[in-house]
């Protein structure tokens, strides 16, 4: 039996996996975790399948006369020194571009060894999947406190009254909210007598356990926020408690906030007016409370001045960095804000966008914008793309539009475990090793976690491919000169030497190690605790680190050295909000996204144990439009777009409210040239079909996927 930590989403709970030889015979919780206590969802309990499924790749695959073939490593490489670098020798840096996906945050190998290749590489053109997910909270956050990874968090075991807005946690697992067992945790705030309040178009999991729902309509988060904010204004409800000297700004958001009545905004979010203001009162008057909004908050056209106004609210209440309020976890590596030196102040568009001018946020530039990139001639036109761990076909808007893109690519390289709808298009195919092939930390989530913990899993399971740290480092050979058969270990050890060095250590403390497990060492030793990864390595059920601590003023990195509440860079977008308080519903129906529980990212939907039962992947109506449109359960309908259009099964349901409808997001598995064969039998529609690339929040570039107006009619 091993312990080993799930890195299938943000949860990052504990698992016992049995092996009879190198087959996983059983996946169960862990009971000695020391922050999951035994919970396991149904993705971690498929770590099993997934790493069994016989479709994951297991040897590099490159494009010969348009058909993939296996071949060794050594020739996977050559191909891709033959083309990139003179590609890049032509063309330039920028014509080669790169697309993150997510589950790289949850491979720490990728995540500490693909900085080292994408500085190589020296591209501008860098996208993820941030900017159809989080990126306005790092943008609310950075000018607020100072670093976009600066992101306060509910103190969930401890607070009194959660108002939750755009998250579905029981479902997600947490979201920028690292919480094992949120169900668990939500029940304990009400055995404590405290209150849960949920804000979403629909009646989710989440809602269903909440003491209140309230159906907003999609895309006016911002509307309602703002109205809470001059609520506590108006009724003398400010209370910034021990932040008073450490807060610029309140005046300006008084000033900011007296158009933004609940009599205003209460046509617009479809929420009377006088529940505003008691949701404004009970939120002030709770003893230990807590606002937190998700992707629900992010992904609409005012996604950063909503993530902004949450944590205006934390802080006008007196709930920042106050134990059960929002606060900011103190992780045990690679933490920026706990680093010395501090980081720079944040700021945002050192460059911007060839076509589009748009600017750049945490290094990266809108997904939305990959396609003209790609499709728009001229100096810097990317002709070249690496996607590492990501399907931006399903997963970034105008999907169409983007996957012929794509194929006008002259040359693309996909670190991936599956042939998928996305590598299907590329030239050479370099998988890693699978789950339990690899050992695993989660430096980025354990910064977003509820409580303070760390966790150290070796690998459970020996494998004869390259762990992804190798192949990121052999890319950096061939992207730096070096060519496919650079001296790996002389890299690794230049590596761990420049960590070393800006963390002030000797790189001869961790020298026995290497990879990812000396550079987590060098991290952890020059952390805010007295830990190294052979305490870790001793604690095999993590480390707990005890629960949130007070931070402000240390945290914060702003100029100024406070919290910055009103930054001009957010503000400026103001004006645009007021301009919807005219706004009356005018009948269109606007779609919002979805998710399941066992339904994480695209490439979960080929594990049998995860796509059992119903189809999951319909669009949901209220029975009053679907009466007026003339839909039945079970049928089936096209849904229309400015972007495109899709056919999708009818789920008729009141759980939605009326005007709004919703289809869940990264399915759409029936394009050819795919490996995917449980997939393909359970293809479902692409909901990405629909969303259009020209509509963005206007500070970030993150994709409006909610709130997007479709057309319904019987197919």
């Amino acid at each position: 039996m091993a312990a080993v930590t799930c890195p299938l989403c943000e949860a990052t709970c504990g698992l016992d996996v049995t092996f009879e030889g190198t087959r996983v015979k059983k996946v169960r919780g862990d009971n000695a975790d020391v922050f999951s206590s035994g919970y396991i969802c149904p993705k971690g309990a498929s770590l099993g399948a997934l790493h069994h499924d016989p479709d994951r790749l297991r040897a590099p695959l490159v494009k010969r006369d348009g058909e993939f073939v296996e071949v060794s490593w050594d020739e996977a490489f050559a191909e891709i020194h033959r083309r990139l670098p003179p590609l890049i020798e032509a063309h330039g840096k920028d014509a080669v571009a790169l697309y993150v996906g997510n589950p790289s945050a949850h491979n720490l190998g990728n995540l500490l060894y693909g900085r080292v290749f994408y500085k190589a590489l020296g591209t501008r053109n860098i996208f993820t999947a941030g900017t159809v997910d989080q990126v306005p909270k790092h943008f609310s956050s950075g000018y607020l406190f100072g670093s976009g990874l600066s992101i306060p968090v509910p103190d969930l075991d401890r607070t009194g009254h959660l108002l939750i807005l755009g998250a579905n946690p029981l479902v997600s697992n947490g979201s920028l909210m690292t919480a094992p067992d949120v169900r668990g945790r939500l029940k304990g705030i009400q055995r404590r007598g405290g209150k849960i309040v949920v804000v979403d178009p629909r009646r989710t999991r989440t809602a269903e356990l909440a003491d209140e729902h309230h159906a907003i309509r999609p895309g006016t988060d911002a509307l309602l926020l703002f109205a809470m904010v001059h609520v506590l204004f108006d009724e003398d409800r400010v209370h910034l408690g021990r932040l008073t000297e450490h807060v610029n700004g309140v005046e300006e958001v008084r000033e900011l906030a007296s158009q933004f009545t609940p009599e205003a905004v209460a046509g617009p979010t479809g929420i009377a007016a006088e529940e505003i203001r008691r949701l404004a009162r009970e939120l002030a008057e709770a003893d230990h409370a807590a606002v937190y909004g998700r992707i629900g908050t992010t992904t609409q056209a005012f996604g950063t001045v909503a993530s902004w106004l949450v944590d205006v609210l934390n802080t006008l209440t007196g709930n920042l960095d106050r134990p059960g309020g929002a606060m900011f976890p103190l992780a045990a590596a690679g933490q920026p804000n706990s680093s010395t030196p501090k980081p720079k102040p944040f700021r945002t568009g050192r460059w911007k966008t060839r076509v589009h001018g748009l600017p750049e946020v945490l290094g990266e530039v809108p997904v939305g914008v990959l396609a003209d990139e790609i499709l728009t001639p001229g100096e810097g036109q990317v002709r070249a793309l690496i996607t590492v761990s990501g399907n931006p076909c399903l997963s970034t808007p105008n999907a169409e539009r983007l996957t012929g893109a794509l194929e006008q690519l002259d040359f693309m390289v996909s670190l991936d475990v599956y042939l998928n709808e996305t590598s299907r298009l590329a030239d050479v195919i370099l998988p890693g090793p699978s789950a339990l092939e690899r050992p695993h930390y989660d430096v980025a989530l354990y910064q977003y976690a509820v409580r303070d913990v760390a966790n150290w899993t070796p690998a459970a399971l020996p494998t004869d491919l390259p762990q992804e740290w190798e192949t990121m480092l052999r890319l950096t050979g061939i992207v730096t000169g070096q060519g496919p058969d650079a001296d790996i270990a002389a890299l690794d050890d230049f590596v761990a030497a420049e960590a070393a060095r800006r963390a002030g250590l000797d790189p001869a403390v961790a020298a026995r190690r290497t990879g990812p497990e000396r550079l987590l060492d060098l991290m952890l030793r020059a952390g805010p605790y007295d830990l190294t990864l052979a305490d870790l390595e001793a604690a095999p059920h993590g480390v707990d680190l005890g629960p949130l601590k007070q931070r402000v003023p240390e945290v914060l990195t702003t100029a100024s050295g406070k919290i910055e509440l009103a930054p001009e860079p957010i503000t400026e977008d103001v004006p645009r909000l007021a301009r919807e308080l005219g706004k009356e519903p005018n009948g269109e129906l606007v779609l919002i996204g979805r998710r399941h529980l066992s339904s994480n990212n695209s490439w979960m939907h080929n594990l049998e144990p995860l796509v059992r039962g119903q189809n999951r992947c319909t669009v949901q109506v209220h029975p009053d439009d679907a009466t007026r449109l003339g839909l039945t359960d079970g049928g089936q309908a096209v849904v229309h777009s400015r972007a495109g259009k899709i056919e999708v099964p009818v789920e008729v349901t009141d759980v939605i409210r009326p005007g709004v409808v919703s289809i869940p997001h990264g399915w759409g598995h029936d394009p050819a040239g795919m490996r995917t064969a449980v997939a393909t039998a359970h293809p479902g529609a692409n909901t990405n079909l629909l969303s259009d690339e020209t509509q963005m929040d206007a500070l970030s570039g993150t994709s409006v996927l909610n709130g997007i107006p479709v057309e319904i009619a019987p197919a």
